[in-house]
């Protein structure tokens, strides 16, 4: 329709008109005179409005399925990263916990040596460096590190500094194949050389060959002049087992290594010694052994051979003769003496002389 002069006038009369019908439809209340044409307008346009609602229905559901399917997929993808969040919360609360008791190990082992240690992180292992047994640490020349310097942990030896950086250091552990340590027996003081044998005990040369020695016996470090590389009184192993004596001028052991190499963690770098030997003061104090209690047992006889009774006064049942039955003999004090004895209970009283049976 063309905008004329017309059809303006027109769309003002159609609004006047629309603006009057709802006018009286509000006045008219329940009883409006326009209800009647409401209800007709509804009866023919329902139909064709509920179609229309049938047709675009699927399409909003689908919409709307779509947009839920969103909302639900990233809430999902919301709550697996809280997920995965409070799994590594967890799993770094439960790290560190383990981390902060192997530093208080640590603190504790280099207290009772007077150590002045360099606590470190393993950050790499072996493969760096070689077919070597050798672990990387976080600390270096920055840190005061130098080459041929003791490391510990909380257990005992870990090794020495081979090569260092700026920011980490190498580390030869004991039980590498090359590495050699002095090593001294708790109590016997007896001297000897540990060498690394890979994942199995350590190789120790005693240089006695009579020493004597048992399993269960403790070795620590005998130290290195000017405690480099190796510092007094580390704690090594223990002995797992004895060579049988060859005749040889030294005398072969094996030893467990108190550290576990596969697991190390928090290690501690001695960067300066102690002004004294420790002697086995840093060893682990051993278990007491729990007493076994003792029980006595006393078998009491019930009875003597032949079945007599103790009396209580120091005589035996004689039991039943059987002669006399069920009659006991005369007991000494029924006994009379007979004539011509000295009154010897021992013969029983016979006739009186000069008497007779009657005359009794």
């Amino acid at each position: 329709m063309r905008d004329t002069r017309e059809s303006r006038l027109l769309l003002v009369l159609l609004i006047a008109i629309a603006f009057a019908l709802i006018t009286v439809d509000i006045r008219g209340g329940e009883d409006s005179p326009v209800d009647g044409a409401r209800q007709a307008a509804a009866t023919v346009f329902g139909p064709v409005q509920n179609g229309v609602a049938g047709a675009v229905d699927p399409v909003g559901n689908a919409i709307g399925a779509v947009k839920d399917s969103g909302e639900r997929h990233d809430r999902i993808s919301e709550l697996e990263r809280e997920n995965a969040e409070l799994k590594a919360k967890l799993g770094s609360d439960d790290r560190n916990r383990s981390r902060a008791r192997e530093l208080d190990k640590l603190l504790r082992t280099a207290g009772a040596g007077q150590y002045r240690v360099k606590a470190a992180e393993v950050i790499a292992i072996g493969a760096a460096q070689g077919f070597s047994w050798t672990v990387t640490i976080d600390v270096g020349s920055r840190d005061g590190i130098k080459r041929d310097m003791t490391v510990l942990n909380g257990d005992g030896l870990v090794g020495r500094v081979t090569t260092v950086g700026p920011g980490t250091a190498t580390v030869l552990l004991a039980s590498d194949p090359g590495f050699t340590v002095g090593t001294r027996m708790e109590k016997t003081d007896e001297l000897g050389f540990a060498t690394g044998q890979g994942d199995r005990p350590l190789s120790v040369q005693l240089l006695n060959g009579k020493s004597k020695v048992k399993k269960g016996d403790r070795l620590v470090t005998f130290g290195s002049q000017a405690s480099r590389p190796f510092v007094p009184g580390v704690p090594i192993g223990e002995v797992v087992r004895v060579d049988p004596l060859g005749g040889d001028l030294t005398r072969t052991i094996h030893v467990r290594p108190y550290v576990g190499f596969s697991r190390l963690d928090i290690v501690g770098v001695v960067v300066s010694a102690p002004s004294d030997d420790p002697r086995d003061a840093v060893l682990p104090a051993r278990p007491k052994a729990t007493p076994v209690p003792t029980v006595t047992v006393t078998v009491t006889p019930s009875g003597t051979p032949g079945g007599a009774q103790d009396a209580g006064d120091g005589t035996a049942d004689q039991g039943t003769d059987p002669q006399l039955g069920d009659r006991q003999p005369d007991s000494p004090a029924t006994r009379v003496p007979g004539p011509g004895t000295s009154g010897d209970p021992g013969q029983d009283a016979g006739p009186t002389p000069g008497r007779t049976e009657d005359q009794q």
